[in-house]
């Protein structure tokens, strides 16, 4: 099937599309009940610590615990699912969390559970989650089609959803009926399906030819790509800042059953319910939308319309109302979540999506926990109904940062990887460990195109930062103006080798632009130097020759 068809096939089956493939269907459907147990974890959690505590802090503070790990966790998960296996990482993020919901469960059929007991075993559990989410969203596109891709993220989007639609109502009855204990051992056994469909997935893990980088170098490549990519860093700013504004909703939902419409776990979970049910409508929209409108003024739009709602919760004391309020709410969200995603996915390589996700859903969560934490503390202060009054002010208020970070497009623009058709010359004897290795570039440029070539040039800058390269420079010689010297470095010669592996064709594209301006006839210089090469002097009669055997570029 050619791009043209699959095109217009996605296109015929819309939004479920992604469902005829088998192994997505597969892992979709047992996410649906993964998401199902967490939902009634998180309803069966918040209502414990409403009968363990009358503190509406440590009430928020479930909210924040759950979703916290996905913020400390999701970073350095993100760099272990861009290195190794992904199906295994999900697989191992997945058992964490099932073994940790089984010793929560135990302690409480013990009577054992206290406020901070329960906070730390929903922190290890959202961890599990935390390690999975990664691996589990960077592999969607290994599992259908690119021009699936969109409606697939909604699908995962919808596959919260749909689960947050009925799981807190049903997570209120189980709570009533049997106690917060059943919704805890119902959470772990509800992880395990969604173990078996990764297990039953037979991913082929193409390892890279050269060997993993150090977790922490990992991290740091991955956060200096979001820094240095306008469209990630402005996605993770605006993801954040949504989280905090709009998260009086989900952490405040016990207080607003209780207090405000004098209810109880059932009233809870149906206005969780509410909340999912517009979640999923508005994930279905998503594809229909997008068509139709840009990134900037979808979030526009549902930032105000999800402030209004928030306003009309605020205001209520009625539970029908309250319930519209929350549906209208969780469509706007879920719409404006889902731009992000797949803007983040669309704009990022592959080999840095994981990371880039992790870094998503970190700013977003991370905003989220703290917004709980403030909208708490307001309403300990005043009231909860002040505290959901003064996040639809802020949520209102978010369209205003377009002026300082416009959303990109949600189109693809050249993020795949593309082979270099040439390798470095050496004559050294290298290993992976070498280093620093310098590369300096000579240009020669007519003087009348100094300006454009200099504005050319500060791409190509964005593009060696965000593939891994440090302390960038670009001079101009004083003594023959046309020569140009682009000057950069990497801490070791595998950095540099991962780096040739990183180029997509828009890197390239930068790149061409700026040759571009380069005096017709002339060829730039390339120089690649080891710094400081004291390893390469200490020659022995027993050491490699310099001019054999040596460890350069892993060509195929």
């Amino acid at each position: 099937m050619d791009k043209a068809d699959g095109t217009k096939q996605a296109q015929r089956g819309g939004a479920f599309e992604p469902l005829r493939e088998t192994v997505f269907r597969r892992i979709w459907l047992a996410s649906v009940l993964s998401n199902f147990g967490q939902l009634i974890l998180g309803v069966g959690a918040a209502w414990e610590m409403t009968r363990l505590t009358s503190s509406p802090s440590l009430v928020a503070l479930v909210q924040t615990a759950l979703m916290l790990p996905l913020m400390l966790v999701a970073v350095p998960a993100g760099a272990v699912a861009d290195m190794f296996d992904r199906r295994r990482i999900a697989m191992t993020g997945l058992a964490f969390s099932a073994t940790c919901g089984a010793l929560l469960t135990t302690l409480a059929w013990l009577g054992l559970t206290t406020p901070w007991v329960l906070l730390a075993f929903c922190s290890l559990i959202g961890a599990g989650v935390a390690l999975y989410s990664p691996s589990w969203q960077s592999s969607i596109s290994e599992q259908v089609p690119p021009q699936q891709l969109p409606a697939a993220i909604a699908l995962g989007s919808i596959s919260y959803n749909v689960a947050r639609s009925f799981g807190p109502a049903v997570g209120g009855l189980i709570v009533l009926a049997a106690g917060a204990k059943s919704a805890f051992a119902i959470n772990a056994l509800c992880y395990l399906p969604l173990l078996v469909a990764f297990y039953l997935w037979n991913r082929r893990h193409v390892p890279s030819r050269l060997p993993p980088e150090r977790i922490d170098r990992a991290i740091i490549t991955g956060a200096r790509y979001a820094l240095h990519s306008g469209s990630v860093r402005t996605v993770l700013v605006r993801a954040f800042m949504f989280g905090l504004a709009g998260a009086s909703a989900s952490a405040l939902a016990p207080l607003i059953a209780k207090n405000m419409l004098g209810g109880n776990a059932s009233i809870y979970g149906l206005l969780l319910g509410s909340s999912g049910v517009g979640a999923v409508t508005g994930a279905l929209a998503v594809g229909w939308i997008s068509h139709r409108m840009s990134n900037e003024r979808v979030c526009r739009v549902t930032a105000l319309v999800g402030g209004a709602a928030l306003l009309l919760v605020g205001l209520s004391r009625s539970v029908p109302l309250t319930c519209v309020g929350l549906f209208v709410a969780g469509a706007a969200n879920i719409i404006t979540i889902a731009s992000f995603n797949i803007a983040v996915q669309l704009a990022a390589p592959r080999w840095v999506t994981a990371r880039s996700l992790s870094l998503f859903s970190s700013a977003l969560t991370g905003g989220i926990a703290i917004g709980s934490v403030v909208w708490g503390v307001v309403a300990s202060r005043w009231a909860v109904d002040v505290a959901v009054l003064a996040s639809a002010a802020a949520l209102c208020a978010t369209p205003l940062l377009a002026f300082l970070f416009p959303l990109p497009h949600s189109v693809l623009t050249g993020a795949e990887a593309v082979e270099l058709n040439h390798e470095p010359e050496v004559a050294m004897a290298l290993t992976m460990r070498s280093g620093p290795v310098v590369i300096e570039v000579d240009y020669r440029v007519g003087a009348d195109l100094a300006r454009p070539f200099y504005d050319a040039m500060r791409k190509v800058q964005r593009s060696r930062m965000r593939n891994g390269a440090f302390n960038w420079s670009l001079s101009r010689d004083i003594a023959d103006p046309d020569l140009w010297t682009e000057r950069y470095q990497f801490p070791t010669w595998s950095d540099y080798l991962r780096t040739r592996e990183r180029f997509t064709q828009a890197d390239l594209d930068a790149q061409a632009a700026a040759d571009s301006f380069i005096i017709a006839g002339v060829i730039k210089r390339v120089r690649r130097r080891l710094e400081r090469p004291f390893g390469s002097v200490r020659w022995r009669a027993d050491s490699p020759d310099p001019q054999q055997g040596t460890i350069g570029y892993l060509g195929p």
